[in-house]
């Protein structure tokens, strides 16, 4: 995030005395850059100028050679009668152990109260003998370098500046009295990276003077023009991304015989600490400092290490480049490289444009000979290579924001004029200037627009005032057509079309101008049949005991542990080209596929008793055609859209449900009671009920099938994987009808005793999974409508049919509903016999039947008309005989 020091921001725009990082904080949030935190002064309390009177060598018990010394802290110095340790002048004690100084030298002293960097308090001590009464300081005490092999000798340290008296407070002297701004910058304005940026944007909150930094000649001398005789730079780019060049401008200037031991000013440091930087050498903290405060990212070469020309180009196949903090990169062929050789195989990769510089050719403790280069890199082919070698520098920041293509000559010169005025260096009377730009672009905003999107009527007048306040430039106005031709700032590659200007528009105009006003709701038809539908079952379901869960829709390969046949459908999972988490990188395929894991993790922190279910999408690949992603230039055409919808695999909405332990606690009234298949059965049977269907159920799983004629309902599988990971003499299908067809829609039962070992549950757990989307397809169309109660008296029939033991219930109750007809109202299975009273393979199905007409009281002839038909329908198309 940039960090804003105020004696930074004045060098550009007129800062009132009063104004503190708070009050700096509160203009920009005006319009539109986020506070982050408000850094305090790095040292604070009393540190002042101190002249060492005395100096005394003493050598402490544990072998330690210690300076006593007394210090003229101006008024700062004992008092008479204060009980501390006496002297002839008026000073104070300190003990220093370091070595590096002697009487009448002119010190920083901390005294008690102050707090240094790293909350690092000073206060009175007696140490070594005597009462130290405050800290002769180094420079890392202070944040200012890393030295702490001696003090802080002022005259030494500064000898280009005025030492102040002793007893002078030097917290601001030494740039360590300032607080600093951190703002948040929302990635499409870039520029605000810079020192320069921001103070554009508090004059335009403010109204404050703005003298921009970036235009030729505004910090000092005006960049020559290119000429023949510069350091030579060819552009050349055979794979543009997006139809865009990875470099359309190139500056490179030389300056020579730069002194190499040349320190870099004071100043200059202490802006680039404030801003998070640490000073490297002049040359590299001139291209620091250039790029913090115009926004322009730089480069320095050692020109002595060079082979010309510098050619900018894409990498070649099996290319690497070994950056400058020692990582070796594989390189892409979108990467764009900085060469310096010609581009046969000779070639050098000095740089990885607009990311970071390579070891080869950088500056040295001993390069006298600087090349500096300020270039206008692509911001997509930037940000590509930052993040795909995951190198993420403060040039890259900028670069992928977009940068001022304007810039480079005049920040080039900046440094080039820092260079020669602090590294007594001679700059090249040469300049090369590579420039391939292309016309600014115009955007056609009519006179309404702004109206037409924020409500606050403006004036063309006060329009073209506000886009000339952002730098725009205002090219055509046409009355007629009532319409602004504006080409942007060079600044502002966000700005794109009309409405991004309507935003600055209203951005400066004051957001606070805009009316509250809401807008008339249209008339909706509320939730769909399906959202209704799926909300019914949730609920159903929560009404039954079960808790709602959600979970990510990722998951590993774990059918292996469910038991799934190597040809099950539902092993065809999508495997996603960028997951969320290597170890779950498939879609599912059914809702179990995660539910069991959730289950599994439930039990396992003590939730023995664990009924939970889940409702969402599951993908089905199986038709999907794969298709190119189109791109962002234009929308997409009905060809495209189809092209995607056939790559998009089927979705539908399911819901499954695991239960474990008890379905019923132990209590006074009775024993507990385990889950049972029943339990999640009955949840199937539940949300079909609430949502009007009627389903139909039978075994999913027999050893052997036996033909049946007239038989409607499919064939239970024989091979137990089919219905993993339920066990296979324990599960239940259940249909819905369409016309004469049966469609499968769930599995409900209980879990193999492989798959409850595999996800870590109890033995006899049970579970379900339901195709949401094929049981809501089964609705009707037209709102249930509820008949009439019969007031007429029931008659009641039971009845005992004899049938193969391998005949479903699910199977003889179809066929007693069929032959019934309207006069049957309840079927009811109450009895299951299989025994010595029948034959070997039969069992005996005991039927509960309650009969009722609409119009008129049935007769013992009507009922037992009934009974008979039933029995007749039984015995042609099941076999079944009457029990006696």
């Amino acid at each position: 995030m940039p960090m804003v020091p105020l004696s930074w921001l004045s060098d550009h725009v007129e800062i009132d005395p009063g104004v503190d990082a708070s009050s700096l904080a509160a203009a920009l949030v005006r319009i539109g850059l986020e506070e982050e935190e408000i850094h305090p002064a790095r040292v604070t309390g009393p540190l002042v100028v101190g002249r060492v009177l005395s100096r005394v060598e003493e050598t402490a018990s544990n072998g330690k050679v210690v300076n006593y010394c007394r210090v003229d802290c101006g008024e700062f110095n004992d008092a008479p009668g204060t009980g501390k340790e006496p002297s002839e002048l008026p000073s104070r004690g300190i003990i220093c152990g370091a070595h590096n100084f002697d009487v009448d030298d002119l010190v920083v002293v901390a005294l008690p109260g102050a707090v240094l960097p790293g909350d690092f308090a000073i206060a009175a001590r007696k140490t070594y003998g005597h009462i130290s009464d405050g800290m002769i300081c180094s420079a890392r005490e202070l944040g200012l370098g890393e030295d702490h092999s001696g003090i802080i000798v002022l005259p030494t340290m500064f000898p280009d500046r005025e030492i102040p008296a002793p007893g002078t407070d030097i917290v601001t002297w030494l740039g360590l009295g300032e607080e600093v701004l951190e703002i948040n910058v929302t990635p499409d304005r870039g520029y605000c990276f810079s020192m320069r940026g921001v103070a554009r944007e508090y004059s335009h909150s403010t109204g404050a003077p703005f003298t921009d930094p970036g235009l030729p000649g505004a910090l000092g001398g005006c960049p020559p023009a290119a000429s023949a005789d510069g350091f030579p730079v060819r552009i050349t780019d055979d794979a543009p991304i997006r139809g865009h060049r990875g470099a359309d401008r190139f500056v490179a200037r030389v300056v020579r015989g730069v002194n190499p031991n040349a320190p870099t000013p004071r100043w200059m440091v202490e802006r680039l600490e404030m801003a998070g930087m640490r000073s490297v050498s002049l040359a590299v903290d001139i291209t620091n400092y250039v790029m913090l405060d115009l926004g322009q990212p730089m480069h320095a070469y050692d020109l002595d290490a060079l082979e010309g020309p510098i050619v900018v180009r894409r990498a070649r196949p099996q290319e690497t480049l070994t950056t400058l903090d020692g990582q070796t990169l594989d390189l892409d062929p979108e990467d764009l490289l900085i060469t310096d050789s010609p581009e046969g195989e000779g070639s050098r990769i000095i740089g990885l444009a607009g990311v970071m510089g390579g070891q080869y050719s950088e500056v040295e403790s001993d390069t006298t000979n600087v090349l500096l280069e300020a270039a206008h890199f692509d911001s997509v082919s930037v940000a590509r290579s930052a993040r795909r070698h995951k190198l993420h520098s403060d040039a890259s920041k900028r670069f992928e924001r977009g940068t001022d293509p304007q810039l480079p000559a005049v920040a080039a010169q900046r440094a080039v004029e820092l260079l020669v005025e602090y590294g007594g260096g001679v700059a090249d009377d040469a300049a090369t200037d590579v420039d391939e730009r292309e016309e600014s672009p115009t955007i056609s905003l009519p006179y309404g627009e702004a109206q037409r999107l924020t409500g606050v009527s403006l004036s063309v007048d006060r329009i073209r005032e506000v886009l000339e306040l952002i730098g725009a430039t205002i090219e055509s106005a046409d009355d007629e057509a009532r319409v602004l031709t504006v080409i942007p700032p060079s600044w502002r590659p966000d700005l794109k079309a009309g409405a991004d200007l309507v935003e600055e528009i209203a951005r400066l105009d004051g957001y606070d101008n805009i009316p509250s006003v809401l807008p008339p709701a249209p008339a909706g038809r509320g939730l769909t049949q399906a959202q209704k539908a799926r909300r019914i079952a949730a609920d159903v379901l929560a009404q039954s005991g079960l808790v709602e869960v959600e979970s990510y829709p990722f998951v590993s390969d774990s059918f292996d542990r469910q038991g799934l046949a190597q040809d099950d459908p539902r092993r065809h999972a999508l495997r996603m080209r960028n997951p969320m988490a290597d170890d779950a990188p498939l879609l599912r395929t059914s809702i179990l596929d995660t539910l069991l894991d959730v289950a599994g993790r439930n039990v396992s922190r003590g939730n023995e008793n664990t009924a939970v279910f889940e409702m969402g999408m599951v993908a089905r690949p199986e038709g999907t055609v794969p298709c190119e992603l189109p791109t962002a230039e234009h929308r997409p055409d009905d060809q495209t859209l189809a092209a995607l919808f056939a790559g998009t695999p089927a979705q539908p909405w399911h819901v499954g449900a695991i239960l474990t332990g008890n379905a019923h606690m132990p209590s006074v009234l009775g024993a507990s009671r385990p889950v049972d298949w029943a339990d999640a059965l009955e949840c199937v049977r539940s949300v079909a009920r609430a949502l009007g269907v009627r389903v139909e159920v039978t075994r999913a799983w027999m050893p052997q099938v036996e033909k049946r004629r007239g038989a409607p309902m499919p064939e239970p599988a024989t091979n137990p994987a089919d219905v993993a990971p339920w066990h296979p003499g324990r599960v239940a299908r259940v249909f819905v009808r369409a016309g004469r067809e049966l469609r499968s829609i769930a599995l409900a039962g209980e879990l193999s005793p492989s798959a409850c070992r595999a996800f870590g549950l109890p033995s006899r757990s049970v579970a379900f999974e339901l195709d949401l989307d094929a049981l809501i397809a089964s609705m009707a169309d037209e709102p249930i409508q509820v008949k009439a109660v019969s007031t007429y008296p029931l008659a009641k029939e039971d009845i005992a049919l004899v049938v193969p033991a391998d005949v479903p219930v699910s199977r003889v109750e179809q066929v007693i509903r069929k032959a019934g007809g309207a006069l049957l109202e309840r079927v009811t299975l109450f009895d299951i016999y299989e025994g010595d009273q029948v034959a070997a393979g039969s069992r005996s199905l005991a039927f509960s039947l309650r009969l009722r007409a609409a119009d008129h009281t049935l007769t013992a002839e009507e009922s037992a008309g009934v009974r008979d038909g039933i029995v007749a329908m039984a015995k042609k198309q099941l076999g079944a005989q009457l029990r006696a």
